[in-house]
């Protein structure tokens, strides 16, 4: 019997809450290849994974040090 992993998901506003970031900054970043793979759900909204989420954390400390 083989056992199906469902990973987390999460909607573009969660990730903009979260990091409060907007959408704009937030598919930027997906258009320069910052975030990778990001999914799809049957609509053609985006999902994204705790990989996507890592990215977006490394971003945000990346852009932070350079301000900071």
């Amino acid at each position: 019997m083989t056992k199906h992993v469902r990973t987390k998901r999460y909607k573009t506003r969660d990730i903009c809450r979260v990091f409060d970031i907007s959408k704009v900054t937030l598919f930027r970043w997906e258009k320069e290849g910052l975030i990778s793979n990001v999914g799809r759900d049957w609509r053609n909204w985006r999902l994204y994974s705790e990989q996507n989420m890592k990215e977006i954390r490394k971003i945000m400390q990346s852009r932070n040090s350079r301000h900071g």
